[in-house]
């Protein structure tokens, strides 16, 4: 089904788990292939800003893409339809994306409401931004979309588009950049385990309780004229504030600086990086 719409563009596939499995990808397409390997590879000690066994993963085809737009889609996930636009949160029918608290008490609803439209989120709203039906603009805010620290290693899963979404979202509200919520639609067809999800999630559900007024709460200096400049002042003040929570916020403050680093030196005009991928086709 994705095929038309896939063929004519360039694809990066990360490979989300053991490296060792093999990923087939019909003939076709024009893409990039990455797993676990390549990103230690090509990253070296900075491949720790980049989560492992989770979906954030998806971080590292936004560190090495070097289009203006990024479309993000998982892989559990069918068209519907789509509209262009600098900052794009697609929604979706049939399985809602709830947090294993929802999940395990609503375990047969289904979203089949479809609404035409697309909406404005407002300036100094947050909303939990979903990874599965994305698209940005990679030269104004790909910058601020890393998915975080999470996955294997972590005390912390599953909130990795959640993170980005409030990084992303006061970012753009501080430098007066719009975000869109509504179309394009598509069909989520796989429900994830809501026990295995709520170990992952159940720090992330009591941090929430800090996490969402920190970002409420945050005021960027005028200074802060850059994505760049956004993220890493932001990084001090997850450092400073959130710091004081637990530790992970700590190692979290580390990776966006990380990031960072590896986003200028993949991106470095003199060509010193190399990010050969695994597979190119």
């Amino acid at each position: 089904m994705w095929r038309p719409y896939f063929e004519p563009y360039h694809l990066i596939i990360v490979q989300d788990g053991d490296p060792s499995k093999t990923i087939r990808v019909p003939k076709g397409f024009d893409y990039e292939f990455y797993n676990r390997d390549d990103i230690n590879r090509i990253l070296g000690p900075k491949a720790s800003c980049i989560s492992y066994k989770d979906g954030a993963c998806r971080s590292f085809g936004f560190l090495i893409s070097k289009k203006k737009y990024i479309f993000t889609i998982d892989d559990d996930a069918s068209l519907r339809e789509g509209a262009p636009t600098a900052v794009s949160h697609g929604l979706w029918l049939n399985i809602p994306d709830y947090a294993a608290p929802t999940q395990l008490v609503k375990p047969r609803e289904r979203n089949t409401r479809y609404v035409d439209a697309v909406m404005t989120v407002p300036k100094g709203a947050l909303f939990p931004m979903c990874g599965m039906n994305l698209a940005f603009d990679r030269e104004l805010i790909g910058l601020a979309m890393h998915h975080g620290l999470m996955g294997e290693g972590q005390p912390i899963g599953h909130y990795d588009d959640m993170w980005a979404g409030w990084c992303m979202k006061v970012i753009c509200d501080h430098l007066g950049w719009g975000v869109k919520t509504g179309l394009p639609y598509i069909w989520h067809s796989k429900a994830s385990n809501p026990f295995s999800n709520l170990t992952k999630e159940y720090k992330g559900i009591l941090w929430q309780e800090d996490m969402i007024p920190f970002f409420q709460s945050l005021k960027l200096p005028k200074d802060c004229n850059t994505s760049q400049k956004c993220y890493i002042e932001l990084s001090k003040l997850v450092r400073a504030r959130l710091g004081k929570i637990d530790p992970y916020f700590i190692r979290l403050a580390d990776a966006m600086v990380t990031w960072i680093e590896a986003w200028d030196e993949l991106n470095n005009t003199s060509g010193t990086a190399s990010a050969a991928p695994a597979k190119v086709k």
